[in-house]
């Protein structure tokens, strides 16, 4: 019998999912979800190809696990075969908690609690159904395994989730940019003294990699009209729950239903089983669905949010490098107030939005890059460039936004 299933990608060509433990996985209800929640959000309003899943992205990220495994093992890294296989089911389950538009409901349907804590309890809930097989990927994950590496190759500057959210991101995009070398950089990792390092020959690549990661954050993750979409769905989302607090009855899918009638927050996924039954439910279609009949809600906030999305009528966006002045806020308010007849207070909490934006290219008192010379000896990234040095590495990039509903 075959010992593997195989899964044709675009990106990486044909990947192997061994049978067992890691393939029931893949084929678990709570992965198959990722197959119906889109990796960028409503990134598909600015770059219309970029329609792939979040499911898609944990794949790729576990073949490039186990690229970087073959790799390391190549180098002398003992890895035993069940670090193996629970690093890469790790990998595998790492977004598993992401809600409907990947980020951007994260604090609008439930509230003080973040996908990674979702994702922990998921992949809990697949331990006990599988019987505690799961027990070692979730020490690496959480990072209480003593080889610290193993988790570096899941959450780091360069772990295997960015390398293949960035060339798959590229590549769907079509923003070029990003198209970094994942099988030059996997073939450059080594290990010293239990934390991942680049050897000096992948200098070259990482500082193409954070050239390309920077460059996609502005032009795709953080473009303006990704970010005027984003307030408009979190804006219609906030409406209805509103109106679902005041007693209104509002279309919705049961699992979503659940979310816009109840304040659901890290307590009530601990207290309520439905909490993570509703969830695991939940993906883009219910909210697509909702939307389509919210736009002819008799709430006039409701309807124009929701057709906003629907027909792609997004909000204004205007950016600015200083904070955007509070008498502008308060003339477009009042302007929107106006022009759709509802109050001042509504027409800033739901027809516009104010925001500030930061990123920063690489914090070197957060989390390194480690360049490893012949000698042995160890330097980061912002002293072994070249061609870049600290303050342009480090520098916070901040850009303020002023979004609003279109007169």
């Amino acid at each position: 019998m075959n010992d593997s299933k195989i899964i044709s990608d675009p990106i990486f060509g044909f990947i192997k999912i061994p049978r067992g433990l890691l393939l029931r996985i893949v084929e678990h209800p709570l992965m198959q979800r990722l197959t119906r929640i889109k990796q960028l959000g409503l990134t598909s309003m600015v770059y219309p190809s970029a329609q792939h899943t979040r499911f898609q992205h944990s794949i790729g990220a576990f073949h490039l696990m186990s690229e970087a495994i073959t790799s390391l093992t190549q180098k002398g890294n003992f890895i035993f075969d069940s670090e193996e296989e629970a690093v890469e089911a790790a990998i595998l389950m790492h977004d598993i908690g992401h809600g409907p538009f990947s980020h951007v409901l994260e604090h609008t349907l439930v509230n003080s609690i973040s996908h990674e804590e979702i994702s922990l309890l998921m992949m809990e809930q697949i331990n006990r159904e599988v019987k505690g097989e799961l027990n070692l990927a979730l020490k690496i994950f959480k990072n209480e395994y003593p080889k610290k590496f193993l988790h570096q190759l899941i959450s780091s500057q360069l772990d295997m989730d960015r390398l293949d959210y960035l060339r798959r991101d590229s590549f769907f995009t079509g923003v070029t940019e990003g198209n970094i070398g994942c099988a030059r950089i996997i073939k450059m990792l080594d290990v010293h003294d239990d934390n991942l390092v680049v050897n000096s020959k992948g200098l070259y690549s990482i500082e193409n990699y954070l050239m390309a990661r920077r460059l996609m954050y502005w032009q795709v993750y953080l473009h303006k009209t990704t970010v005027s979409s984003e307030k408009v769905l979190v804006n219609a989302l906030l409406r209805a729950k509103q109106l679902a607090r005041e007693g209104c009855d509002i279309f919705a899918t049961p699992c979503l239903h659940y979310f816009l009638y109840n304040d659901v927050t890290a307590e009530t996924f601990k207290a309520d089983d439905k909490a993570q039954h509703y969830y695991s439910l939940l993906d883009d279609n219910d909210i697509w669905s909702a939307l389509k009949v919210w736009m002819d809600n008799k709430d006039k906030i409701l309807s124009t949010l929701s057709a906003d999305i629907i027909n792609r009528n997004l909000f204004k966006v205007e950016i600015s490098v200083t904070p955007i002045e509070e008498e502008r806020i308060e003339e477009t308010a009042r302007k929107l107030a106006g022009q759709f007849n509802v109050s001042s207070d509504e027409a800033r909490k739901y027809l516009m939005s104010v925001d500030t934006i930061q990123k920063d290219m690489y914090d070197v008192n957060d989390d390194r890059i480690t360049i490893l010379f012949k000698d042995d000896t160890l330097k980061d990234i912002s002293e072994a460039s070249e061609v870049m040095n600290i303050s342009l590495l480090s520098k916070k990039i901040r850009k303020y936004y002023l979004c609003y509903q279109r007169f």
